[in-house]
C-alpha cells in the first residue's frame, strides 16, 4: 500500500491579493510618470507664460539667496578681521628681561594664543622714529619713554567676544602688565550686526516664500479653470480627486524647480559681475578676500526648496479650487 503524500498549496486568495497590490502599484507609478512628463510638456508648449512665471519665481528665490551669500561673505570677512585683532600688552618699565622671557614662554604654551611678538623699547623707538618724522625731537629726549610691549594674536577659537574678554582679563591681571588694550566694541558690534542680518534674511525669506505660494497658487488656479471641462469629464468617468490633482502638483513642482535653477543662474551672474571690483578693493587693503558663492550641496538644497515651495503652492490651490468642480 503506497503511503499518501501530503501536498501543500499556497492559498489562492493571498496570491490574488499580492498580484492585485502589485498591479495597483504599477498603475500608480505609471500614472505619476505620465503626469510628470505631460505636465512638463504642457509648460514647454506655452513657453512665454512659463518663462514669465519661472522668472518671477527666480527673482523671488534669488533675493534671499543673494542676501544669504552676502551674509556668508561678510561673516567670512569678519572672521578674518577677528583673526587679525591683536591685544597690545604694555609691560612695566622696571620688568626684568628674565621675568619677561619666562612669562613669554608661559604665554606661548596657551591654546588660546596663536602668535606672540615681543617689541623692546629700542625697537618701538626705532619704529616710531621711522614713521613719525620726529627724529630731531626724539634725539633731545634724555631717556626712552616707550615701554616694552607684547603683541598677542588670539587663536581662532578665542577670537569671539567672550573668549577675547577672558584672555584680556588674564593678561591684565599679570604682575608684569602695566596696561592691556583691545578694542572690544567693534567685535561686539560686528557680532550683533551679523545676528541682525541673519534674522533679517530669515524674515525676508519667509515673506518671499509666502509670495511664491501666492504666485504659484494663482497660476495653478488659472490652469484649473482652463481645464475645467477636462476635469469634469474625468470625474464623470470615476476619476478621484487624487487622480485629477497629480498633474497640477507636478506643474507646481516644475515651476518651483525651474525657478530655482534660474535663480542659481542669476546669482552666479551677479557674483561674476561683482567679483572683480571686490577683489580689487580687497587688494588695496592687502587682503586676499574673494566673493564665494553657493557650493554644490547648498545649490541643490536651494533648487529642492524652490521645488517644494512650488509643490506646496500647487497643493493649496488644487485643494481649494478642485473641490468646487463637481459634475451635476
Amino acid at each position: 500500500m503506497k503511503p499518501r503524500t501530503k501536498t501543500t498549496s499556497r492559498p489562492q486568495g493571498a496570491v490574488h491579493s499580492r498580484t492585485q497590490w502589485q498591479d495597483k502599484l504599477s498603475a500608480w507609478q505609471a500614472h505619476h510618470s505620465t503626469c510628470a512628463i505631460e505636465s512638463l510638456m504642457r509648460l514647454l508648449r506655452s513657453p512665454l507664460q512659463s518663462v514669465l512665471t519661472w522668472l518671477v519665481i527666480a527673482v523671488a528665490t534669488a533675493l534671499p539667496a543673494t542676501l544669504y551669500v552676502a551674509l556668508e561673505n561678510i561673516q567670512a570677512l569678519g572672521y578674518q578681521w577677528q583673526d587679525s585683532s591683536q591685544i597690545s600688552v604694555f609691560l612695566r618699565r622696571d620688568a626684568s628681561a628674565q621675568s619677561i622671557t619666562e612669562w613669554r614662554q608661559q604665554l606661548a604654551s596657551r591654546q588660546d594664543i596663536a602668535e606672540l611678538t615681543y617689541v623692546s623699547p629700542e625697537q618701538a623707538m626705532s619704529e616710531f622714529r621711522q614713521h613719525s618724522g620726529l627724529g630731531d625731537v626724539l634725539d633731545d629726549l634724555e631717556q626712552n619713554p616707550l615701554p616694552p610691549v607684547l603683541l598677542v594674536q588670539p587663536a581662532t577659537t578665542a577670537s569671539q567676544g567672550a573668549a577675547l574678554e577672558t584672555l584680556l582679563s588674564d593678561l591684565q591681571a599679570h604682575p608684569l602688565t602695566d596696561d592691556a588694550r583691545l578694542d572690544m566694541m567693534w567685535v561686539q558690534r560686528l557680532e550683533q550686526l551679523l545676528l541682525l542680518a541673519g534674522r533679517t534674511v530669515f524674515f525676508l525669506a519667509l515673506l518671499l516664500v509666502l509670495g511664491l505660494l501666492l504666485v504659484i497658487g494663482n497660476t495653478i488656479r488659472l490652469a484649473i479653470e482652463s481645464r475645467r471641462a477636462e476635469i469634469l469629464v474625468v470625474k464623470l468617468v470615476g476619476g478621484t480627486n487624487a487622480y485629477v490633482r497629480r498633474p497640477f502638483l507636478y506643474t507646481g513642482l516644475w515651476y518651483g524647480l525651474g525657478g530655482g535653477l534660474i535663480a542659481l543662474i542669476l546669482l552666479a551672474a551677479g557674483l561674476y559681475w561683482l567679483s572683480p571690483p571686490v577683489s580689487q578693493l580687497a587688494s588695496l587693503y592687502q587682503s586676499d578676500f574673494k566673493l564665494e558663492g553657493l557650493d554644490f550641496i547648498t545649490s541643490a538644497q536651494l533648487v529642492l526648496l524652490a521645488g517644494l515651495v512650488g509643490l506646496a503652492g500647487a497643493w493649496l490651490a488644487v485643494g481649494r479650487h478642485l473641490s468646487a468642480i463637481e459634475p451635476q
